[in-house]
């Protein structure tokens, strides 16, 4: 089914979609009536690690990037923008009071939170009780523990806490001054209850028992609303129209479903960036008596099953840094070494994990000979490892009644012809990539065209995704041979997962 167009001026619309990532901020321009691009630009920004796990990131960054990227446009078509919205990282924890930003944001891919997740999980009744009652685990990359680490380890600064926003929540704020939250961005929070869509008290108290929580989030909003509109302070600060609407956007994994058309039943997506992460729309809440399927809503008034890994091009850029290799040389490299790697297998968790829940795992190589200890080994091993992680979860994915036969592919490795059919034989399904490759980014101009669609006529998201999401031609199939290398290589996996764990255990 068609957008119905009708007499509407859509045709002659510029919606403007950000992404606020981990590395980089992004701004893209999608003109509705062309259905193309007419506009893209980024900007990067810093990281503050430790070897706590600490991952923090100073608000303000963002707010110079996206800026930054507005400045690269052509100042012309900004001008004609009719509205925007925003994605975000998912997880982070910005905490506002009176006087701004009180403290950096902690990203989704921090691990210093594992004290603060088990006396959470200890004080709601177990993560057993948790999943049943409120749909998830509480897990480290969550904010629930983000909020308890800040009581834990700045109490002057919790003690001025006022909001509790997110990362997309924060830019919604500095461009229309209202403070307010979605579903799908808010699930990610811990602190929402999956089928009821309502703040869960019981986890508040466990994440604070002295105090009352609830006064710090933002009320939550329907998928459609209008968010707010575009100061004029903001629109000084960004170089934007004054007025225009901002749709409630969302997370980068929910932006990224809306652009790639993860939007109705059967439809499943991954990305391939600094994270993994695989998805399926579901128009009911998909709970996994594991914990390891995150039981998020989505943005558009369904639901998210999602397996994430925290490390995906984490080790091919470290394999990559470690021999001062480009993209392209690391692609021949690891051509010229058949499937399997010749037995060597990499754990790539060098940030700890999140899927399986391994905060404190590090990453290990195993199966090195003197034959098989080289450069082009090193980097299939690597590229092969982030999706053995993917595996892991489609499987659990499926596990809960959702089997793709295609899934749609997108992120950094989406764009290696290697890595795609890699996906294809791993995976073991067929495998399209969209043909706009910044997914979330334009998941969210998409997001605010609905916006606009929703103030004339009832309009269904995957109305809006089958008219604008358009994949590549090319149909990649999975290779028999290589599928049962693989098939074989992922038990080793398994095995290697289930055994090496526990040398990291702070314990």
């Amino acid at each position: 089914m068609g957008v119905r167009e009708g007499k509407s001026v859509m045709n002659n619309t510029l919606v403007m979609g950000i992404d606020v990532g981990t590395q980089s901020s992004k701004v893209l321009i999608y003109d509705v009536g062309n259905k193309t691009i007419a506009a893209m630009a980024s900007s990067a920004h810093d990281i503050i690690r430790q070897s706590d796990g600490t991952s923090e990131q100073d608000p303000a960054w963002w707010e110079a990037a996206i800026i930054d990227g507005i400045s690269k446009l052509d100042a012309a078509l900004v001008a004609k923008v009719q509205a925007i919205g925003v994605s975000g990282q998912q997880h982070g924890f910005v905490p506002l009071g009176n006087t701004g930003v009180l403290y950096n944001a902690k990203l989704w891919n921090d691990t210093s939170t594992s004290a603060e997740c088990a006396e959470i999980e200890e004080r709601f009744g177990g993560a057993s009780k948790m999943i049943a009652e409120v749909g998830n685990p509480m897990l480290p990359g969550y904010t629930a523990p983000k909020i308890a680490w800040l009581k834990n380890n700045q109490p002057e600064l919790y003690s001025q806490l006022t909001a509790i926003l997110l990362p997309h929540d924060y830019i919604n704020y500095l461009l229309t001054g209202v403070l307010a939250m979605e579903h799908g961005d808010a699930s990610g929070t811990g602190l929402l209850n999956i089928r009821t869509r309502t703040w869960d008290d019981a986890v508040l108290r466990a994440v604070d028992p002295d105090r009352n929580l609830t006064d710090c989030l933002p009320p939550l909003i329907d998928a459609a609303a209008v968010h707010g509109y575009v100061t004029e302070d903001a629109s000084l600060r960004f170089g934007i129209p004054t007025g225009i609407p901002v749709c409630t956007g969302g997370g980068d994994n929910m932006m990224a479903a809306i652009g790639t058309g993860c939007t109705k039943a059967g439809t499943v997506s991954a990305s391939m960036g600094t994270s993994g992460t695989i998805f399926a729309y579901a128009d009911r809440p998909v709970i996994d008596d594991n914990g390891e399927v995150a039981a998020f809503c989505d943005s558009t008034g369904g639901w998210l099953p999602l397996v994430c890994t925290m490390n995906c091009t984490v080790a091919t850029e470290l394999v990559r840094d470690i021999f001062e290799i480009s993209v392209q040389e690391l692609d021949k490299d690891a051509a010229s070494i058949p499937p399997g790697s010749d037995g060597v297998l990499m754990l790539p968790f060098f940030t700890g994990e999140r899927t399986p829940n391994l905060p404190d795992a590090k990453g290990s190589i195993i199966g090195l000979t003197p034959g098989n200890f080289t450069r082009g080994h090193l980097a299939r091993a690597a590229m092969e490892s982030a999706l053995f992680g993917l595996r892991y979860g489609l499987d659990a994915i499926a596990g809960n009644g959702l089997s793709p036969k295609t899934i749609h592919l997108t992120g950094g490795g989406a764009k290696s012809q290697l890595w795609r059919q890699m996906a294809a034989d791993i995976l073991g399904c067929n495998v399209r990539v969209p043909q706009v490759e910044e997914a979330a980014a334009f998941g969210a101009a998409l997001k605010a065209l609905w916006m606009l669609k929703n103030t004339e006529q009832s309009t269904f998201m995957a109305e809006i995704t089958e008219a604008h999401v358009t994949l590549s031609d090319e149909l990649i199939s999975p290779n028999s041979q290589s599928q049962q290398t693989y098939n074989h290589a992922y038990q080793k996996y398994l095995n290697a997962v289930q055994t090496i764990p526990p040398l990291f255990s702070k314990k």
